[in-house]
């Protein structure tokens, strides 16, 4: 019995050695789960005006992304969203649409677009489009026969009658604000109506009460898939609906006051905005929205995904992943890590955050995460430059779909844009050439930095739409792609490290060791990664073996810019002493 037990032992222990001796790629080989080409994809966001000029007018273009896809094909990049590309007055660039089936000239043309997709098609990139059904231009064919009341599109759009007063003056028909601040109603005399817009005047909501109006949102919907893009990011549903007039007695009821401190009736946040965003309808429609994709997509076998934005609490953005007899969106865009951290925020308030939506979204949907966008402000400025690897890091290895502000990848900072060169209508509305910066959206639209060329490579005009932001000169994708260490090189390392099953497919924990340190594992079989991060400004000691199963020697796979440790340092599961922004992935060895 006793040689049996040795035998047994040594037969333990060469099976132990030939498993360690065989390559991270050979274990991965025999991993075979289906999944969707969206599952686990990397996105990355273009704003389209700010990536690349290529005919030297200072404002981006078509042709600009297309001669810099390499670049997103280096990253490890599997889709591109454009903000707008449609034809626009560029009130609200882009965001406030004339025609939703042509092309901005400023951008290109259609046969650009089409070169685009051929080329993003060669490197197998997909193109995802911005689409903004809330509102058009009050500039579009389609809003001045509505406000000339043409019996087919009068009822396109929301139409009000408003006040008159003892003394014959005009107000609005109720007290309902704009996100842009001040009244949501703007007086239209040839039709002698006032029309409701939730962002600017230039954007008149639609009527989506309206099933002709809905029809043509459709359509729009299937002509830019034919045309054969992966997918739309369909923004502002929330907005959709505003109460029915008709419950009210056919008129339209305020708002409650909030009771905030330090708010006047101009500012958005005056009012509780019971009436006027997350009604009941709107999932419906979002259901409505995505069988136009799914028939696209059974027919050519492949999927086109519908992505949502919309700003509201974490219950209802949920809501959009579908329930009951309503399918929803594929990609339900979740702001956890731009709305609920900010330059307080410690491990604590990451753990909250990212446990939270794990917990409130449907089990077996897809989570996704992002930490910038053209709307808000950029990491590196939101946080602090060294946190930029430690919420990448967030980004690409958390379970789910990681979506990248384009600049985050290189830790670019907002720029500054005076008020003599602003350009946001957000911060142009606020009439206040000092405070206008709290709310403009220029610092993060500033011209992607390429290199330490003119206009940070952008483009070769005298001026640019937005300047350039300072420091580009050392902070830019050439500087970075030529160093030995840089957010771009770990940006990459990370890209390539969420390829394996682990990361893709594996499990997932996560501790706040303290409060300033937080570390998530991810695993799958016997292959095991921590990922840890200091967000504080002084040194730790952490033991990692508070999560089961880790013990021993853990090797570096990735390490922030300003780790003292390099890919392949070994670290103490038990004792492991990070610097102040330190963060590493680390992979449990076997």
């Amino acid at each position: 019995m006793k040689y049996y037990w040795i035998v047994m032992w040594q037969i333990l222990v060469l099976s132990t050695i030939v498993l360690s001796a065989q390559s991270t790629e050979g274990r991965y080989e025999n991993v075979n789960v289906k999944q969707d080409w969206w599952e686990t994809a990397v996105m990355y966001q273009i704003y389209p005006r700010s990536f690349m000029d290529s005919d030297g007018d200072g404002v981006g273009d078509l042709n600009g992304i297309t001669s810099r896809l390499e670049y997103l094909k280096e990253l490890g990049v599997d889709a591109t969203l454009l903000s707008p590309i449609f034809k626009s007055p560029m009130h609200d660039f882009g965001y406030d649409v004339s025609d939703y089936y042509s092309i901005q000239p400023e951008y290109g043309t259609m046969e650009d677009f089409e070169q685009l997709l051929r080329k993003a098609g060669e490197l197998n990139i997909k193109v995802i489009l911005d689409f903004v059904p809330n509102h058009s231009s009050n500039e579009s064919d389609w809003f001045i026969k509505s406000s000339n009341r043409d019996e087919y599109y009068s009822d396109w759009y929301i139409w009000e009658n408003g006040h008159l007063n003892d003394r014959g003056q005009r107000s609005p028909p109720n007290n309902w604000i704009s996100l842009f601040r001040k009244s949501a109603w703007t007086y239209m005399p040839s039709r002698d109506q006032y029309y409701f817009h939730q962002f600017g005047s230039s954007q008149p909501d639609f009527n989506f009460r309206n099933p002709v109006v809905v029809e043509e949102m459709k359509n729009i919907i299937k002509f830019w898939l034919e045309k054969g893009v992966a997918g739309m990011r369909v923004n502002s549903v929330n907005l959709f609906f505003e109460v029915d007039k008709d419950v009210y007695g056919g008129r339209y009821p305020n708002e409650p006051m909030t009771g905030k401190p330090n708010l006047g009736p101009d500012d958005y946040g005056f009012l509780e905005h019971v009436y006027t965003k997350d009604q009941e309808e709107t999932y419906d429609m979002v259901s409505q929205f995505r069988d136009v994709f799914d028939a696209i997509a059974i027919r050519d076998n492949l999927t086109r995904i519908m992505m949502t934005e919309a700003s509201t609490n974490i219950k209802n953005a949920v809501r959009y992943y579908g329930e009951g007899i309503h399918t929803g969106a594929h990609i339900p865009f979740n702001l956890a890590l731009i709305a609920d951290l900010d330059k307080d925020s410690d491990a604590r308030d990451i753990k909250y955050a990212v446990d939270r939506w794990l917990t409130y979204k449907p089990l077996k949907k897809q989570a996704n995460w992002v930490t910038g966008n053209h709307d808000k402000s950029r990491v590196a400025s939101r946080f602090r430059p060294e946190l930029v690897d430690a919420f990448n890091m967030l980004v690409l290895l958390l379970p789910g779909i990681a979506i990248t502000y384009m600049g985050e990848e290189i830790g670019m900072v907002n720029g500054f844009v005076p008020w003599s060169e602003t350009k946001d209508p957000q911060a142009c509305n606020t009439d206040d050439p000092v405070n206008f910066i709290e709310v403009s959206r220029d610092p993060v639209r500033t011209p992607f930095q390429w290199s330490n060329g003119k206009n940070a490579g952008f483009s070769a005009a005298d001026t640019t739409w937005l300047p350039v932001a300072e420091g580009f000169e050392q902070l830019n994708v050439a500087a970075q792609r030529s160093a030995v260490r840089s957010h771009y090189q770990v940006y990459r390392t990370l890209t390539n490290l969420r390829i394996r099953p682990a990361f893709r497919l594996g499990r997932f924990e996560s501790l706040a060791l303290n409060s300033d340190v937080y570390a998530f594992k991810r695993w799958f079989n016997d292959d095991t990664y921590i990922v840890v991060m200091n967000v504080g400004k002084v040194y730790h000691v952490v033991n990692l073996t508070a999560f089961d199963l880790i013990f021993g020697q853990l090797e570096v796979e990735a390490s922030s810019v300003l780790s003292s440790r390099t890919y392949s340092d070994s670290v103490q599961a038990n004792y492991l002493d990070l610097a102040a922004d330190e963060a590493l992935v680390l992979r449990m060895q076997v």
